[in-house]
């Protein structure tokens, strides 16, 4: 009896249940064939890979074959299947039932004697945060497109995350298909839209129905997949119609190659002959430089091409030891931090370094993944939070298959695995040794958009709730909590409406608590049309030492490239206000530009230039100085002239053409600039910038419009000035709000 077997039994005891209900969440199964998954081999044969791409591009289904051709699990399941089961990957019910991937999955496997670990991320540009994190602390990366959709717009944003982190990566054009499908214009958007020097490393024999198999470029061999799930693959000579086509496509990637290697150029230039062994080396050493992509083909869903994309993985994409990872070591001496090469490679000398980059809290403990970029870590050994300097003894070591997970006795660098019970936050780096003061670049997150009003529709549930909300923020850097004291409410901020929506689902489903939202609130900012001088006293004297402090300078908007952050300039000379209290300035000013006095929204896009003012040698403290920057703030309110910033969206339909005119109304009726439209056989592609504050209940109008065919996708843009019948509508919510309204109104009457 297996112990999964052994603890689905002790679960059928209610008594049980709660000990054991998390220990069958992260269930122990033997693997499915002979090969060892937890052997380590030396870092030339570990790949860390991600999966990226925009919505429905095929993520899940590719990672689904991959573990199927490569042993790791025994059949394969779709992601919106018949058969009820959904894809490994996709290991939470909420994924299953909607078909989307909602949080990233890691599993690990192998393929011809080499370790991949894989990092399956979502799609959904609310669960942006997924991929920031995944791709923080993965070597190389599959950028998976669709053969009819092309580049998208979380495409787009994929590209910039995977260029922020310097991650090199194959181009994987998935769904050949699909009606519609035309490989030729993705690598064209791919060199316009993505600035990627790509090009064909494979054909398509055949596109839609009639996709037989692919044309590799490089050794000019047809490849077919033959059997129930394309895993025998048969090599033969290429078609005699494909050939000129071939030639073609073989010469404008050694030309796209010899642009960018001057090995290649060389031999190129010089017309010697050049070889299979030869163009394989280019590729490597350009890709790993991200100065070429090499674009592949194929259709997961009918297994055609997944085979030679894992080994392009192992031939293209590199190993840990051939990427530069870098530490910061603080210094005293030195105002910048000094940046320290790490070394992957196994040796007494080299500490223990990680990062942890995702978290997951149960009941059973919080599991923290995390990967080795220096050193070994074994079971037993002890490691410290660089952050809170604070002590864990490592009582287990795992490595995830998505909820299944394998204990090991030791992970090197290169390696991800996960801890229990680790108390830290996302973005946490643990060392051996303190001594060295090594810690790593945390993850970029960005700003939540959308925020709205959450309560428990049964109060009786308010202590599953705060457990659910403790729970969730503590995973998801972009959810943010909070509560409002003027409007008396609980309020949640996300990364959009699915996003929100999937958490308020959550807490029904794990936690019992079923929950309301209420109308979404947009994350407007206020600043200044025009720069505004300030010179406020502040003095208070009530027996024993006071108060003073005066402060002088101006209050000015930054350019609108900068109108999402506020600065603090101390340009003081002299001994007016002592250095000392500087910091109670810059302090006040934050303080101040949390919650602005117009509409009761964040400042934003603004620079507090602190030029002069004065101080008492008994009177004045940091309190003083901090006191009279809220008032120099204040004083800049009343004498000022300010406007409302809204966030504008990038949005993108599709649906098909007979829809054009009602989908451009729309938007327009949305206060919506429509900034180009593309046309793919029969359907159209409309791109706009639209405010967030006018793309509330879009999704149910677009499918009553467009009969449920139309589908859209939206990120976020950048701030800019709101309409002023938008802007007045803030102003006198804010004052109704806060009583003012009420208090202008008496004023009136007795006027």
């Amino acid at each position: 009896m297996t112990v999964f077997n052994i603890l689905k039994s002790i679960k059928t005891s209610p008594r049980n249940y709660f000990n054991f209900n998390n220990v069958l969440q992260y269930s122990f199964r033997p693997c499915s064939n002979h090969v060892k998954f937890s052997e380590h081999k030396e870092i030339s044969k570990i790949r860390n890979i991600g999966i990226s791409a925009h919505i429905d591009s095929g993520k899940t289904t590719l990672t689904e074959r991959i573990l199927f051709y490569t042993g790791r699990i025994e059949a394969m399941h779709e992601v919106r299947g018949k058969d009820n089961i959904g894809a490994t990957m996709d290991s939470m019910e909420l994924e299953r039932q909607r078909g989307i991937t909602i949080q990233s999955a890691a599993t690990y496997t192998v393929w011809k004697d080499h370790n991949i670990n894989i990092i399956d991320t979502p799609g959904h540009v609310d669960f942006t945060v997924e991929v920031e994190r995944a791709l923080r602390v993965l070597d190389g990366a599959i950028l998976v497109l669709c053969a009819v959709g092309g580049v998208q717009s979380q495409s787009l944003t994929v590209n910039r995350q995977m260029k922020r982190y310097n991650v090199p990566c194959i181009a994987f054009i998935n769904k050949l298909d699909r009606l519609g499908a035309s490989p030729t214009r993705v690598l064209s958007q791919m060199r316009s839209k993505l600035n990627h020097n790509a090009a064909f490393i494979q054909l398509p024999i055949g596109l839609e129905s009639d996709c037989k198999g692919i044309i590799d470029i490089i050794t000019q061999k047809a490849i077919y997949f033959e059997g129930n799930y394309g895993e025998n693959i048969i090599y033969e000579d290429i078609p005699a119609d494909m050939t000129v086509e071939v030639k073609e496509r073989r010469h404008e990637l050694i030309e796209h190659l010899s642009n960018v290697d001057e090995v290649l150029g060389e031999m190129y230039l010089e017309e010697k002959e050049i070889t299979e062994a030869d163009i394989k080396a280019a590729i490597r050493r350009t890709c790993l430089k991200r100065s070429f992509t090499p674009v592949m083909v194929g259709t997961a869903l009918k297994n055609k091409g997944v085979q030679p994309l894992l080994d392009a993985v192992l031939e293209y994409l590199p190993n840990p030891g051939e990427v530069e990872n870098y530490a910061i070591k603080e210094t005293i001496k030195e105002a910048e931090p000094e940046k320290v090469l790490l070394n992957p490679e196994r040796s007494d000398n080299n500490p223990f370094v990680a990062l942890a980059f995702k978290l997951e809290a149960g009941r059973f403990g919080q599991l923290t993944y995390m990967r080795c970029y220096q050193g070994m870590l074994s079971k037993g050994d002890t490691i410290f939070n660089v952050r809170t300097q604070r002590k864990v003894r490592i009582a287990r070591l795992v490595r995830m298959h998505s909820n299944q997970m394998e204990d090991v006795n030791e992970v090197y660098a290169g390696d991800i695995f996960a801890l229990f019970g680790v108390d830290c936050a996302s973005g946490d780096t643990f060392v051996t040794d303190l001594k060295n003061e090594l810690s790593l670049e945390s993850i970029f997150v960005p700003d939540p958009v959308v925020s709205m009003a959450i309560n428990p529709v049964n109060s009786k549930d308010r202590d599953n709730f705060s457990k659910a909300i403790a729970r969730f923020t503590k995973e998801d850097p972009t959810f943010h909590f909070h509560f409002d004291n003027d409007n008396k409410e609980t309020i949640v901020s996300g990364m959009g409406e699915l996003h929100l929506e999937i958490y308020a689902q959550r807490m029904e489903r794990e936690y019992n608590c079923a929950v309301q939202l209420g109308k979404p609130k947009v994350a407007f900012r206020e600043t200044l049309v025009s720069p505004c001088e300030f010179d406020y006293l502040h003095k208070k004297q009530s027996g024993g030492q006071g108060q003073f402090a005066r402060v002088t300078g101006i209050i000015e908007p930054l350019p609108a490239h900068k109108n999402t952050v506020i600065e603090f300039v101390d340009e003081t000379v002299g001994t007016n206000v002592p250095k000392q209290f500087i910091p109670g300035v810059r302090k006040g000013f934050l303080a101040m530009a949390e919650k602005g006095l117009l509409a009761g929204q964040k400042l934003s896009g603004l620079k507090f230039r602190l030029i002069d003012g004065a101080h008492h040698i008994v009177d004045s403290s940091e309190l003083a100085f901090f006191l009279a920057a809220q008032g120099a703030v204040r004083e800049v309110f009343e004498h000022g002239v300010w406007q409302v910033l809204e966030p504008v969206m990038t949005v993108e339909v599709n649906a098909p053409d007979e829809f054009q005119g009602a989908v451009m109304a729309q938007l327009n009726k949305r206060h919506g600039i429509i900034t180009g439209v593309d046309g793919i056989e029969g359907w159209f592609t409309l791109y706009a910038e639209v405010p967030l504050n006018d793309m509330f209940g879009y999704a149910g109008e677009l499918r009553s419009s467009t009969q449920g065919k139309g589908e859209f996708t939206m990120e976020y843009s950048r701030y800019t000035p709101c309409l002023p019948e938008v802007q007045e509508k803030l102003v006198l919510d804010y004052q109704r709000a806060t009583g003012q309204l009420v208090e202008k109104d008496l004023k009136k009457k007795r006027g």
